[in-house]
């Protein structure tokens, strides 16, 4: 894309730090990257699994070990509630799969995103009481189910809640493991759900043990770590240092054909080579394939996939979630079209915050459709969709400088009865409204933003890591490069440089392979999403990949913005 000079500008890097870790031996253009991601120290850098915070350090984990381990020892019946989408999905797959390495067959249990809505609800509480558990377990919710545990004490079920989302003014009464809960002191609070249900197992692995449970070794929780991987990318959730080694570890198991056949199954059907598996891989080609259960169908069919055992049907079921997602992308694009053809330019728009609702939307895509357009117009936005006759159903997604449930709860509390439910995430939550209320809803989300953030805080920025000379852009650095966790909260790095255009083609239609001339080196590009021609020099913002073709390893560069370079005269770009 072309960009705005004014928009772009050097990462900041905290010197401090930046000479610790050239003391202790980093090499400089990693360590000026670490440096600006927030690591002062070798030690963060350890993905080693003993690298991880301990568990006992989560609030009332100790109490849903003891438990959990009493319903094993007991063989109680087990139902998990999961969420519907990736991190739902994956955190249902490692409490089932965990709880099967104890020794005990749980069942399951996924709303349906069209009938049910989200969470414990007291009617998805009613419809597992058909199974008669002794035990619901959440995972990736619960935290505001406080109706749906009362209801399952009513009908005589235990619940222990597992989940991340940040908590409402009321608890509901039962076992509640998660980081953000008042009185938690665990310092990665960033853990996704799938995240927090993998420390619970830790516990009650501990706690089997020592009741003596186990007759020889422990189970290897670590065969569930490219769930957790999965599931922590997917859910795009902050990759401080806790979560970047359990994406690691997950990631060496894929790499080495060790993950469950389900995710083979979606790496092969998405023509990814798992034997070189990225961050990027699980957050752009997989995650979106698992989701496209929930947000067309059901999430159950995702479930089957990470569940089974049989390659054979796994990689059929990964074909019916390949289907959804082709069907997902054809919905999503003509909700894009049609939404855009209603909007003016982005910097038309006149207000804070981005409110839009039409009675044809689907309500599985339009979470994708917000975040697209909180992209274009750097506006925190949500989109609605009918849910049933007296509902609206909004999926919304926020910039950084804006906290999207803060927002929504600060409309809660200014206009009593205009939400009838909401919960989420800084940068993504959800919430419903009364059908014929939308405009006031606009009104008070729109005055709730302008409170909390200025004009100036939402201009878009964009910032890269520096620009390197021709020698440096070799097949070492692209190895090193693709070797990190990078993500949400620890971006992936992006250079900046004045390049010449030597040649430039365009493949499908659509994308330009181009050769760029930097300090007498040649280098190979792609610019995705363009076929128009590019000026003879420009400025370019760009990361750097590393292509693996018949065992040789080369150096590609992908264009992430442009402009001429004649037009580079702001002292911001040095």
């Amino acid at each position: 894309m072309m960009i705005d000079q004014h928009s772009v500008q050097q990462r900041p890097v905290d010197e401090t730090a930046l000479a610790q870790l050239l003391r202790q031996g980093v090499p400089d253009i990693l360590a000026r990257l670490y440096a600006g991601r927030g690591v002062h120290d070798v030690g963060q850098l350890d993905d080693r699994l003993t690298g991880l915070v301990h568990w006992d350090r989560l609030l009332g984990i100790q109490q849903a070990a003891s438990r959990l381990a009493d319903v094993v020892m007991m063989q109680q019946r087990v139902t998990v509630i999961a969420d519907y989408d990736a991190d739902g999905a994956t955190a249902c797959a490692v409490a089932v799969r965990g709880l099967r390495l104890f020794g005990l067959q749980a069942e399951f249990l996924v709303p349906n995103r069209f009938v049910h809505g989200y969470g414990l609800t007291p009617e998805i509480v009613r419809l597992a009481a058909a199974g008669a558990p002794d035990l619901l377990l959440t995972v990736d919710n619960g935290i505001a189910s406080v109706e749906g545990v009362a209801e399952a004490a009513r009908l005589g079920m235990e619940v222990i809640v597992t989940d991340h989302h940040l908590p409402g003014e009321q608890l509901p009464a039962c076992i509640i493991v998660n980081p953000n809960q008042p009185g938690c002191s665990f310092p990665s609070r960033h853990l996704a759900g799938v995240g927090v249900m993998f420390y619970v197992l830790l516990a009650t692995r501990a706690e089997l043990k020592s009741r003596g449970w186990f007759a020889a070794e422990l189970p290897n929780l670590a065969t569930l770590l490219d769930l957790v991987a999965l599931g922590t990318v997917a859910d795009v959730v902050r990759l401080d240092d806790n979560n970047r080694i359990l994406v690691h570890q997950g990631l060496q198991r894929i790499r080495a054909g060790r993950a469950c056949a389900g995710i083979r199954a979606l790496f092969d059907i998405a023509g990814r080579p798992a034997g070189q598996a990225s961050a990027a891989d699980l957050g752009f080609s997989i995650g979106p394939r698992l989701n496209a259960a929930g947000r067309l169908d059901d999430m159950t069919l995702g479930i089957r996939c990470l569940l089974t055992d049989d390659g054979l049907e796994a990689r059929v079921i990964a074909q019916q979630l390949q289907s959804l997602n082709e069907e997902r992308r054809m919905i999503e694009d003509q909700m894009r079209s049609e939404v855009l053809s209603r909007l003016p330019e982005p910097g038309q728009l006149s207000g804070l915050s981005l409110v839009m609702s039409d009675s044809s939307w689907h309500a599985g895509v339009i979470g994708i459709l917000a975040s697209r357009l909180k992209d274009r117009f750097h506006r925190p936005t949500i989109c609605f969709a009918p849910a049933g006759d007296e509902e609206l159903r909004g999926s919304g997604r926020s910039v950084r400088t804006l906290h999207l449930r803060d927002a929504l709860d600060r409309v809660a509390s200014r206009h009593p009865g205009l939400l009838l439910r909401f919960g989420g995430h800084a940068a993504a939550a959800g919430v419903s409204i009364p059908a014929g209320r939308l405009d006031e809803f606009a009104l008070a989300f729109e005055q709730a933003v302008r409170d909390m953030v200025t004009v100036e805080e939402l201009q878009p920025q964009l910032y890269h890591d520096g620009e390197l000379d021709g020698a440096a852009l070799s097949p070492g650095l692209a190895a090193d490069l693709a070797s990190q966790v990078w993500g949400q909260g620890f971006p992936p790095p992006v250079f900046a440089g004045r390049f010449e255009v030597v040649s430039q083609r365009v493949l499908k239609d659509r994308h330009l392979k181009l050769v760029l001339a930097l300090d007498g080196c040649r280098l190979d590009a792609i610019l995705f999403n363009q076929a128009d021609s590019l000026p003879d020099r420009m400025f370019a913002l760009y990361q750097v990949d590393l292509n693996r073709y018949n065992e040789r390893n080369s150096v590609q560069l992908r264009i992430e913005g442009w402009c001429a370079a004649a037009d580079r005269n702001d002292p911001s770009f040095s």
